[in-house]
This record gives structure tokens, sequence and C-alpha cells, in this order.
């Protein structure tokens, strides 16, 4: 991988955090006029009607555990999380959501360790997430020094960044198979849809649009379907596939520092000095982890040159 490549990963991943920072304020605005679960199937309708207008090829995959890798996928990073997340934006805050996903490069660390080659485990990236996870815990108390560990809201976004994590992991194996970028993600959305069908059925789901009529939700759906759907997750996939799945997923310790901003900006929702100290902090985790995987590539990088120094003197000498 070039320098130039790496740089575009990074960057990329920066931009698509700063929209997915501010899909929880969407979120909460339309859930004034629509369900969790009209939300998500909208969305996702909608993005993936716009990756098959940008890349109109169908995608056939050569094995059938291809397959079943697309169905894991769209099941994880679609359904499972997006409804955790949504469901729990109606117990909680839009910020404290914000805040408890960011948490999902732990799980996307502890598991690419034992499911993918090639990104083990490095304490300085548990480090950062320490750091990071202090943070964590000070924007949520924001103030009121009291920590409901035990909300039903909390424990849905728990349960929503573990998700994220077997997505992460998903899509860095799709992304070695060599198929397109677009019609993967267009074939996750799919399978993402197929696994609403079930519990739209069995929800109070309307399929009337007329809250569409008020600009401010047609607005809201169209950011959440075409730009945090369509174009982020393209953009985030191919950031896993070019930087991997722990070193991309850190960057996801930037939504709260977007998420509580955007939530005072938009939705008025206080921000203490408390708040600000956990910004700080998670700032920092996320520089401790990115150092820490920087020093893994150097690693790896001397060692693999060492390799090749004594590799002619070894030949010689037979």
């Amino acid at each position: 991988m070039s320098s130039k490549t790496a740089v575009a990963g990074h960057l990329a991943a920066l931009l698509t955090i700063v929209v997915w920072g501010t899909t929880f304020i969407s979120t909460k605005v339309l859930l004034q006029d629509f369900s969790p679960f009209e939300i998500l199937f909208f969305r996702f309708v909608l993005g993936y009607l716009a990756l098959l207008a940008v890349y109109p090829h169908f995608l056939k995959a050569r094995y059938f555990r291809e397959e079943l890798l697309f169905a894991a996928a769209g099941l994880c990073g679609v359904t499972l999380y997006f409804l955790l997340e949504n469901i729990a934006l109606t117990y909680t805050l839009a910020s404290n959501v914000g805040i408890i996903v960011s948490i999902a490069p732990f799980f996307t660390a502890i598991m690419a360790h034992f499911f993918l080659q090639g990104e083990p485990m490095q304490p300085q990236f548990f480090a950062g997430f320490a750091v990071a996870l202090l943070g964590i815990v000070l924007i949520s108390l924001n103030g009121s020094y009291v920590l409901k560990l035990n909300s039903t809201g909390d424990i849905l976004a728990v349960l929503a960044c573990v998700f994220w994590a077997a997505y992460s992991i998903l899509m860095r194996k799709i992304s070695g198979l060599g198929y397109h970028n677009i019609a993967c993600t267009r074939r996750v959305f799919f399978y993402g849809l197929l696994f609403m069908l079930p519990v739209l059925l069995l929800s109070d789901f309307h399929w009337e649009l007329a809250q569409l009529a008020a600009p401010v939700n047609a607005l809201n759906l169209v950011f959440l379907g075409l730009g945090a759907s369509a174009l982020c997750f393209v953009s985030w996939n191919w950031c896993v596939g070019i930087l991997g799945a722990v070193k991309t997923s850190a960057y996801i310790y930037l939504v709260p520092v977007i998420t509580i901003t955007a939530s005072y900006l938009i939705l008025q929702e206080t921000i203490t000095g408390t708040a600000l100290l956990g910004t700080l902090l998670t700032l920092t985790g996320l520089l401790l982890s990115e150092r820490g995987l920087r020093k893994k590539q150097w690693w790896r990088k001397a060692a693999h040159r060492k390799s090749k120094e004594k590799r002619p003197a070894q030949e010689q000498g037979a």
C-alpha cells in the first residue's frame, strides 16, 4: 500500500466519521414522526436505490460461503446494529448513544485478533482505549455524576457496538474477495433489508409517506439514505480494505466529539466542563491507539527488511 493510498484512506475514514457523528441528530429528529423501524427501512431502501443507480451491475458470488459473508454482514452491520441504535435513541439522549457506540474499536480489536490475520492485539492500542473509555464515561456523566449503566438505552447501544465490530471483521474478509466495492456494499444492503422484513411485519409499520411532506423530515431522510448510508458505507468499506478493521475502527473514537457538538448546536442538549474534559481524553485515546498501530506497522516493515538482508547471506553459506 502506497503512502498516498494510506493518506486517502485516513481522510476518507475521518470524513465518514464526521457524517456519521451527526446521524444521531437526524434520527432523533425523525423519531418525532417515524418509528425506529420505519427510519431504518426507508433510509436503506433509499441507499440501495442510490447504489443501484451508480453501479447497475449484478454481483455473482463464486462460492456459497462468500454469499454467507454478505448475508452475515447485512444482518450485523445493517439490521441489528441500526435497529438497536435507533431503539436506544428512544430511551436515551442522542449524545449518549453516540458516545457509547464509540467503544466499538475495543470489540473490533478483540475479534480481529481471533478472526483476522495480520491484526494482532497491541498493548498501546488498549492503553489508548482505556484513556478514551475514561473520556467516554465523563462525557456520559456530563456533569450529573450519576452513571446509569443499567439503563435500557445504554445496554442496547453497547450491543450495537458488538454487532458493528462483527460487521467490520466481515467486511475485511469481503474486501479480499476482489469484487467491486459498490457492488459489495449494495449486496450487504440487500441482505440487511431482507432481514428487516420479519421485524417490519411484527411491528406497527406504516407504509404511507405523508410525514415526508414536512421538509425537515424529507431532508433528514435524504441525508441518512444518500449520505450516511450509500456514500459513507462505500467509503468505510473501502477504508477497511485499505487500512484494516482495527485502524479504521479507531476513528470511531471521534464520534462523541462530533455528536455532542451537534447535539448542543441542533438539539440544545447541555454540555458541561466534565463533558469537555471527557472529549479531550477521548481524543488523546485516539492518538495513543493510532500511534500504537503505526509502531506495529513500522516494526513489521523493519522485520521484513532484516529478513531480506539475511536471506542472501544464508543462500551464500548454503
